[in-house]
């Protein structure tokens, strides 16, 4: 059956976001799974252990293929191509997702906060971007669409910063802490010192807060019933946030993440109150 391909991939790589989606109109929903099976496949081969740059770039070859007209063969591609087409995504938000992807497969350190963001917005702002395009939302809307993906990807930086050093990554920008561009953040040295490493992911919050402070500000442009599924999302990051404030070794002894449950109250509570 068409879309079980996509809904399978979701339904396995992200409990926020399958569970805050099951809240979109029907056909919203679709179009979001189709999206995130393109893009969670893409991001699957250069975060696989050891990574598989040549299927990354034999997918990224089917895409371009597909989009000029030759059909992959396979509806992770081939739905994501048709969706494109039929929401007006520009092709060049595609472009820079797999540019951003494909630094994965070397770039190891961002030393910089504008050194993040440029990876930044080819891995999560333009999904704001595909996003506001799929529920239809005027241009208006745009800039908050970014700030959301952005926000949300800093979160993930947050709580995955060791599994990203296990990968050989760090994310996070240095620069004004005196740690080198090189450095590896490490459960020893958080442990060794945690009123140091609380202050460096106390900065990395209020990044996240800021561009969420933007993101929140475009809720406002969304139908009611698509915005209790993304103010859902949102609000799961803030809770994953605050959960990591509280004790930020946390994120070197488990991945941070709500329940079903808790997710799937607040998108209740976003739809009767939101």
């Amino acid at each position: 059956m068409a879309g079980e391909a996509q809904r399978a991939v979701f339904k396995a790589g992200s409990t926020t976001y399958f569970n805050s989606s099951l809240f979109f109109p029907k056909a919203a929903r679709r179009d979001v799974e189709e999206l995130y099976g393109f893009v969670r496949v893409a991001d699957d081969h250069v975060d696989a252990v050891p990574q598989d740059a040549a299927g990354f770039r034999a997918f990224v070859a089917r895409y371009r293929a597909a989009l000029a007209g030759s059909p992959a063969g396979d509806p992770i591609i081939d739905d994501f191509v048709a969706l494109s087409k039929r929401k007006g995504f520009d092709p060049a938000w595609t472009e820079a997702f797999l540019a951003a992807m494909e630094a994965d497969l070397s770039k190891r350190f961002y030393a910089t906060e504008e050194e993040t963001l440029g990876y930044v917005y080819g891995s999560a702002e333009v999904i704001g971007l595909f996003m506001a395009r799929i529920l239809d939302l005027p241009p208006e809307a745009d800039h908050a669409a970014r700030m959301l993906g952005r926000a949300m990807q800093f979160i993930n930086f947050i709580r995955d910063v060791d599994e990203d050093a296990r990968l050989g990554r760090r994310y996070l920008p240095v620069a004004g802490t005196g740690k080198a561009a090189d450095w590896m953040p490490s459960k020893a040295e958080a442990e060794a010192d945690p009123e140091a490493w609380a202050a460096f992911v106390k900065t990395q919050l209020a990044r996240y807060r800021a561009w969420q402070a933007e993101a929140v500000k475009g809720y406002r442009y969304i139908p009611r019933r698509a915005r209790a599924a993304i103010r859902t999302a949102g609000d799961m990051y803030d809770w994953t946030g605050r959960v990591i404030e509280s004790d930020p070794l946390e994120v070197f002894e488990r991945k941070v993440k709500p329940a079903k449950g808790r997710i799937v109250r607040r998108a209740i509570l976003n739809l009767l109150f939101g």
